[in-house]
């Protein structure tokens, strides 16, 4: 909404003061409807879309505070400016106090007025705008590739907003299978840089006589089998990003060099004495946890401080069980295409042992399930023997131990009401997953939580 495209209701019941407003605001690009009483006030903006009022608090019908109040109940993001005469400065302070945007006594001139127009519709715009954005974010089951709605994927998602313009260096926390990957491209193509390469470096896949060189190159002669001049891939880098993937698994020796580089932006090539500066945005990931890895001397801690200015932990699976059902239909449709086969679905009893398992390889153990049931599948739907799991046992981690033990003197109602709370602890409060683990359609399940009273919310937090 552009300033000039907002609409106003000027409610006061002196003509002229009405009038001269209307005229004011008009002029300045505005669209104003004005009302004399309470009772067409509220007409008026019940029928139309008003994104400011400006409402003298003596009406000849009403006390402009409920017409304050009808406004802000109807359309809690109008604002209002409340308009006082002598005697109601009290009123005016309440009706603030009420979310009045700002209240103005009478007399006042335009010149008075239209900066609290300007700034009073600003604070719409920034606000609807603020919303728009965590509404689209909130909503939000793909991002860049990036499949999950769960909160701890939708808190992702706002730090790269965040931070993706920046040049800030991100370290990416998280076990392996989980998806560092995906949010380090998902940082480097919502950037400035997005246009320049992206460069990625498995330090733990190549071996450690060779890193310094791939990283920094070398000049011909600087070492056995050094035959040429050799670029690195900082520079192959330059203007764009550095991904260094599993950063704990660089030789120590390696690191203090790198730590330069962050610091001077310049390097040298094994065997040069040249110095050659150097843009990329940094970002790293590593499986381990950086207190453990500093503690057990694989990482250095002035390195760790350097690399990690914004630091993203990465759930893994077993923690974000509600996005299980969004991945697997992600995965299914994706395999189906690629594979040419008519899998349309999965049955009830795969979802349940889908839930069931702890996921130890995360998000690509669960691509790999899905993309071997679809090869397996012997009908149009997915089924338990298409999985991997052993059927026949209990799901993992689970025993037929005194947790699941019926306790004495409980009646049916008592044991559904337990199975169904532990069902949701598991899910992580998800009901449609819980859902599928019962058995049962979500209305009937949400209608068992009510008829027990369950505070999923409790649940989820124990």
């Amino acid at each position: 909404m552009e300033h000039k495209e907002a609409r106003i209701l000027v409610i006061d019941d002196e003509p002229m003061m009405a009038d001269s407003l209307k005229q004011n605001l008009e002029e300045e690009g505005y669209k104003v409807d004005t009302a004399a009483t309470g009772a067409e006030a509220i007409e008026l903006f019940d029928r139309g879309a008003h994104h400011l009022a400006i409402c003298d608090l003596q009406l000849p019908d009403m006390d402009g505070l409920e017409v304050m109040r009808h406004v802000k109940d109807v359309r809690p993001e109008t604002e209002v400016i409340v308009v006082t005469g002598y005697g109601t400065v009290a009123k005016a302070v309440e009706a603030t106090k009420a979310g009045a945007f700002y209240f103005v006594e009478k007399p006042f001139d335009f010149e008075q007025m239209q900066p609290l127009v300007e700034r009073a519709l600003e604070s719409l715009e920034l606000r609807a705008e603020t919303k728009m954005m965590r509404d689209r974010l909130s909503t939000r089951a793909e991002y860049f590739n990036i499949i999950g709605a769960s909160k701890q994927m939708q808190t992702i998602y706002e730090t790269i907003e965040s931070v993706a313009k920046s040049d800030a260096n991100v370290l990416i926390v998280g076990e392996s299978g989980t998806g560092k990957e995906l949010i380090a491209n998902a940082i480097h193509y919502n950037s400035l840089r997005s246009k320049k390469p992206f460069i990625k470096v498995n330090c733990a896949a190549l071996p450690k006589e060779l890193i310094e060189s791939e990283l920094f190159g070398h000049t011909k002669g600087a070492f056995t089998g050094a035959h040429a001049d050799k670029e690195g891939l900082v520079q192959h880098a330059a203007g764009g990003s550095l991904m260094l993937d599993e950063i704990a698994e660089m030789p120590v020796e390696l690191q203090p060099k790198l730590l330069r580089v962050l610091q001077e932006r310049s390097y040298r090539k094994i065997g040069s004495e040249k110095t050659y500066a150097v843009d990329f945005r940094l970002i790293c990931s590593t499986n381990r946890l950086p207190a453990d890895a500093i503690r057990d001397g694989l990482l250095r801690d002035d390195l760790f401080y350097r690399i990690s200015t914004i630091t993203i932990h990465v759930p893994p699976l077993r923690e974000r069980a509600e996005d299980t059902q969004l991945l697997t239909e992600h995965f299914l449709k994706m395999y189906s295409q690629k594979y040419d086969r008519p899998i349309t679905s999965v049955s009830q009893a795969a979802y349940q042992r889908l839930f069931s398992h702890t996921w130890p390889g995360n998000v690509r153990e669960l691509q790999n399930v899905i993309e071997r049931a679809v090869l397996l599948a012997k009908s149009n739907k997915i089924e338990p023997v298409d999985l991997p799991f052993d059927n026949g046992s209990l799901p993992e981690g689970a025993t037929a131990s005194a947790e699941w033990e019926v306790p004495p003197n409980m009646t049916l109602e008592d044991i559904e009401k337990m199975v169904i709370e532990k069902t949701l602890q598991r899910t992580g409060g998800n009901k449609q997953a819980a859902a599928n683990l019962l058995g049962i359609y979500r209305p009937r399940l949400y209608s068992k939580i009510r008829k027990y009273n369950i505070d999923v919310s409790s649940l989820v937090a124990t």
